[in-house]
């Protein structure tokens, strides 16, 4: 008799992101009172110029004062939860998706690459990565109405927006905080470098991305057993997201308003989002700013909470759901959105912990010693794997460029090269890891949603990665001695 084979066994993302921090609260122990090149903090309350060790305390509050970093976030993914789910009540959602992948039938790949390229636009122009979060539960629907599997909603949205943030080239995030931080140790960033190697990142990037996501969609639509989903992950994806193929619904004149409505709901997120001022657009200006007292370009997740929130109700008057059911209906969708706050909760702990003891700034200063000296290939080689683990620890463009790029860009301009291709190694290395860092609210966030396991995504995601890592070098090592 033979024994029946033993479930396989994996650490949930909240188990993996707790060792996390008490491995990097073990290290900065190991590391107290070493001492770097006095730096500014990054929140500019003072000078560090030493590790603190971590206390106990400082472990066991991480992801309390996570939450209080990450609360406009949080806030906006309860009410977005909320608003979902009154819209998914409908049945507008539901009937909409079929009826799209109805019209597009045989051609459910062209909804994938337009999708991908419309993320990575939003990448490279303003950051879309939080942002994205609302599209999980949408698209995990639409790709399995139309024969895919969970792996290619997520690789649909986290490489198509990721893809975009690599190749940044306005997102005010990542190359609008680095030149700022270039700015403030007295060198002039050149702007058309920084367009030119971005854009070449971008447009790179985010080609090799669809032809891996097209790939696999296409795998999997001509035989479903080759999906790299475990039998637990494919029965969540049928049980969250149904199969919308099982019966034919009713596309009505009501389902039509609603979905309207709820893609104004969407487009006004998009627009409000982006940073018009950079640009110098100022017809937006004043007049959008009635709702929440900020115009579009300067709203954040506490505006888009409300506007969610109030949207959320004129979808429920339309369909004409009682009050009581309006509000049971808002606090279950919140309540299913709850996993998913906890998870960026304590990744951003972690980050929290990296801050607070200055083992960031450690490992920046001495990785910059062992770079000074090295010749142009090897140290864009140098600067990138840095950058690379750095955001391990810094998920955050913006808090990383403040705390790296006055180090990295003056040290590139101190040996003779190019403090403008530094700001792309910083952009790119950053971008590449966030696609699968545990300390990523986005990333594990996603997978949250898509009852996808991190092992899962890692198992897909990592060979692309190191191809995606080798063409970015080839491009940046180019850059540099180009540009140099």
């Amino acid at each position: 008799m033979t024994k029946p084979e033993k479930k396989k066994r994996e650490l949930t993302s909240f188990s993996i992101l707790f060792i996390i921090i008490i491995l990097l609260g073990v290290i900065t122990i190991f590391l107290n009172g070493q001492t770097f090149s006095p730096q500014e903090l990054r929140d500019g309350s003072g000078i560090a110029d030493h590790v603190i060790g971590a206390k106990l305390s400082d472990i066991f509050m991480s992801p309390f004062f996570g939450f209080k970093e990450a609360i406009d976030i949080c806030v906006f993914i309860l009410v977005l939860g909320g608003f979902l789910n009154i819209v998914t009540k409908t049945g507008a959602l539901e009937s909409g998706i079929q009826h799209v992948v109805k019209k597009l039938k045989g051609n459910e790949i062209i909804i994938i690459v337009i999708l991908m390229i419309l993320f990575s636009i939003g990448g490279s122009t303003y950051g879309m990565a939080e942002e994205t979060i609302p599209f999980y539960t949408l698209l995990g629907a639409t790709m399995i109405a139309s024969g895919f599997d969970s792996i290619v909603a997520i690789g649909t949205v986290l490489l198509g927006s990721g893809s975009g943030v690599i190749g940044s080239t306005v997102n005010p995030f990542a190359t609008g905080t680095a030149m700022d931080a270039l700015k403030g140790i007295g060198i002039e960033p050149h702007v058309g470098t920084i367009l030119i190697v971005g854009t070449l990142l971008w447009v790179s990037t985010t080609i090799f991305s669809i032809f891996i996501v097209t790939k696999y969609a296409k795998k999997v639509k001509a035989d479903k057993g080759s999906t790299i989903l475990s039998l637990q992950e494919q029965q969540d994806m049928h049980e969250l997201f149904g199969d919308q193929a099982a019966e034919d619904l009713e596309f009505t004149k009501k389902h039509k308003t609603i979905l309207t409505v709820f893609g104004i709901t969407f487009l006004v997120m998009i627009v409000s989002l982006i940073p018009w001022g950079e640009f110098g657009i100022t017809v937006f200006e004043g007049w959008t700013s009635v709702l929440t007292g900020n115009s579009f370009g300067e709203w954040y997740f506490g505006d888009l909470a409300m506007w969610f929130f109030v949207m959320g109700i004129v979808v429920a008057v339309i369909n004409k759901f009682p009050e009581k059911e309006i509000v049971n209906t808002f606090v279950a969708g919140a309540a299913d959105m709850l996993s998913v706050v906890l998870i960026i909760v304590v990744a951003r702990g972690a980050s929290v912990l990296m801050q607070t003891t200055h083992l960031d700034l450690f490992i920046l200063d001495r990785a910059a010693g062992v770079l000074k000296g090295l010749s142009p290939i090897l140290f864009v080689v140098g600067a990138f794997a840095l950058y690379l683990f750095l955001s391990f620890l810094i998920p955050s463009t913006s808090g990383l460029a403040y705390v790296s790029i006055p180090v990295m860009g003056a040290l590139a301009n101190e040996v003779g090269l190019s403090p403008d291709v530094m700001v792309m190694i910083f952009v790119s290395g950053c971008g590449l890891i966030n696609l699968i860092t545990p300390t990523s609210g986005v990333v594990m966030g996603g997978l949250e949603i898509t009852k996808v396991n991190y092992s899962t995504w890692i198992k897909f995601i990592m060979k692309p990665l190191i191809i995606m890592g080798i063409i970015n070098l080839i491009i940046l090592i180019g850059s540099m001695l180009i540009f140099s």
